[in-house]
């Protein structure tokens, strides 16, 4: 079972990047799939989710109206795309896998597998 994020970067405020996170081993539609970042000396927090059972969302209130999660089943891959970027969103993003929960997993705890990670900067 592998995660592997890639399209992390370097972007000016108001850009944008699209985040993808490529499973193989497994199926990632029938997973719950989440986005977290994670700065220095801060604990991993939850971007957004999309959820196994029904593909519902959920997406934390920083990012709400500029983040969008998304499936392609076809290529086993799930995305984060990111809209007019702030420098407060500088961090390394992380997908995770929950293969136990069917619907919205917000905490880290209950994640099972992991990726290794991408950085996203964003200048001001």
């Amino acid at each position: 079972v592998q995660l592997v994020e890639s399209g992390g970067g370097l972007v000016q405020a108001g850009g944008s990047l699209r985040l993808s996170c490529a499973g193989s081993g497994f199926t990632l539609e029938y997973n719950t799939i989440g986005w977290f970042r994670q700065t220095p000396g801060k604990e991993r927090e939850v971007v957004a989710c999309i959820s196994s059972s029904d593909s519902s969302t959920y997406y934390a209130d920083s990012v709400k109206g500029r983040f969008t999660i998304s499936r392609d089943n076809a290529k086993n891959t799930v995305y984060l795309q990111m809209n007019s970027l702030k420098p407060e969103d500088t961090a390394v993003y992380y997908c995770g896998a929950d293969i136990e929960t069917m619907g919205i997993s917000e905490l880290s705890s209950e994640y099972n597998y992991w990726g290794q990670g991408t950085q996203v900067t964003v200048s001001s």
